[in-house]
Parts: structure tokens; sequence; C-alpha cells
């Protein structure tokens, strides 16, 4: 099989799906609809002559040939994308793709220098394509390790092998209520009592996964992936729930917010910076980590 522009569209497309677990999942990261990714699929499979995924009521499922073709298909995608930094570099200019990947709110965090990172690489090189990709925790990892992104700025509790994780700051996440919420205007003497029967919010979004034991209420009838799911939640006046500070002061400053007891319920996740130990050498990879750093002092 000749390999053509087209076919690599179609493999980025089989890499999204397999990632993400099924054609629906992955439409908010490919940002087009299930049709058309079921189309693509259809497509590549054709083009290889192989049935790569069991699809339909029973759920999405992934074949023989098909987990040796992801695999085949992360590697060919990397060699790409190195072969393009290779050439960039041979001009003695930075140029190429700049893939970052990130979880959510880090835009209200103070102490994110991406901004200052792409504005000071943008201006070493004016053929950078910056190409940032918002997403949850394990998502950022593996978008690294399989190099569909140079670097990532995310957490982690288990680190995967082949990654590199370099401390940047810690995270502190407090418990939250909004107006309308009995413990938002109660007295001093009720929180103890009305905090047991609150529900609260169940995350998924790994940022927060330690089990914590707060003896609070989690009867799993609010769940969110993400800090924005868990301020929607919260706003409703209904449940409460953990943030980080920086992400919720909006809403605090506004008096919509306030912190439940925040010197009892409180706890701190240490932000890192992820580095893949094979593609962290490519030029532009090499200029995004050490501007980090040296905006962190590392």
């Amino acid at each position: 099989m000749q390999v053509h522009d087209v076919d690599l569209r179609l493999l980025r497309v089989f890499v999204a799906i397999v990632e993400c677990g099924g054609l629906s999942a992955a439409e908010s990261r490919l940002n087009i609809g299930r049709s058309t990714i079921s189309a693509h699929l259809s497509d590549l499979e054709i083009r290889l002559g192989i049935k790569l995924c069991k699809r339909g009521r029973s759920g999405f499922e992934i074949t023989d040939a098909g987990a040796i073709t992801y695999q085949a298909s992360i590697e060919l995608l990397q060699q790409c994308e190195a072969f393009a930094n290779t050439v960039a570099s041979s001009k003695n200019e930075l140029s190429g793709r700049l893939s970052i990947a990130m979880i959510d709110t880090m835009v209200s965090d103070p102490r994110c220098v991406i901004p200052r990172v792409i504005a000071k690489l943008k201006g070493k090189g004016k053929n950078i394509q910056f190409d940032i990709n918002v997403c949850e925790a394990r998502e950022v990892e593996t978008a690294v390790a399989n190099g569909r992104s140079l670097v990532g700025i995310g957490v982690s509790r288990h680190h995967i092998r082949g990654l590199d994780y370099t401390a940047l700051h810690n995270e502190t996440n407090f418990l939250y209520c909004a107006v309308g919420h009995p413990l938002f205007k109660c007295e001093d003497k009720q929180i103890n009592e009305l905090i047991k029967e609150a529900e609260v919010i169940t995350s998924n979004y790994m940022r927060d996964k330690e089990s914590r034991n707060d003896g609070l209420n989690y009867q799993n009838s609010a769940v969110a992936y993400h800090d924005e799911g868990i301020a929607h939640l919260i706003l409703s006046g209904e449940f409460i729930g953990y943030l980080p500070d920086h992400y919720a002061q909006f809403w605090v400053d506004k008096g919509i917010f306030k912190a439940i007891q925040p010197s009892k319920y409180h706890y701190d996740i240490p932000v890192v910076l992820i580095t893949s130990k094979t593609n962290s050498s490519s030029p532009l990879a090499k200029a995004m980590i050490d501007e980090i750093k040296r905006c962190y002092a590392i």
C-alpha cells in the first residue's frame, strides 16, 4: 500500500477513535460528526482491506488487526512529525507544528506560563503552528506518549514509562457551595450537620481521583469529568464540590461561591510538565521545554 496524504488523515481519525474509545467519544477531539467519522473509518478499512473494529449496539471493540494497525499508525505519525521538525531545523529556524496538551482551567491560574512561552517562541519562529488541545488528565499523558503532542501540562497519579515529569507548582482545591445552597448562609453551628446531608459532586477527572476520607456524602447523583462541569453543578445550588481556587475565584469575587471550612476541606495537586523521552529532542520540543523551565526557574 502506498501511503498518501489522505491515508495519513484517515489514520489520524482511526487513532482518535481508538484512544477515545469509540466513534461518538471521538467527535469532540476531531470536531466532526459521528457519521463523517464512520465514513472515514470505513474508507480506511477499504484502503487496508481489513476490519479494524467492531461497532454497533454492543459497543465499540477493536480487532486484533486493528490493534496492530493502531500501533503502526502511532509509529508512522511520529515519524512524519519527526521528519517535518528535522527539515525545519535544517533552516536554522523554529518551524513546524507545536502541539501542547493541557488540562482545563489552567488559563485562570496566574502561575501558568504558557501564554508567555507562546509569545517567546512566536518571536523566534514566524512559521510555528500552535496546536493546543485542552483535555482530560489521562489524555494529556496519552497524547504525549503517542507523539500527538510534543509537551503536556497536567497532573499524574501514576507515571507512564517513557515519559518525563517535571514539577511546576501545586494547585490548591477547596470545597465550594453556591448561592441557594443551605450551606451558603448557614450559621457556624449548623455547618457540621448540613454538610453531612449535602450531596458532593463526584469527579472522574483524575485531577482529584484519589479517594478522600473527608466523611462527605458522595452519592454519585452528580458526576462531572471537567472542572467546568463541576462549576455548573455547584452553580445550581443543589450540590457542593471541589474546584481549583484560581478557577473558583471568579464566582467568589462576585459573591456567588463560598469555600466551606477551607482550613479543613482542601487538598493540593502537583501540576507537572510532561515530556516524552523520544520526542523531546526535536528542536521545537526542546525550545518549548527550555522556555517553560526558564519561566519557572527550573
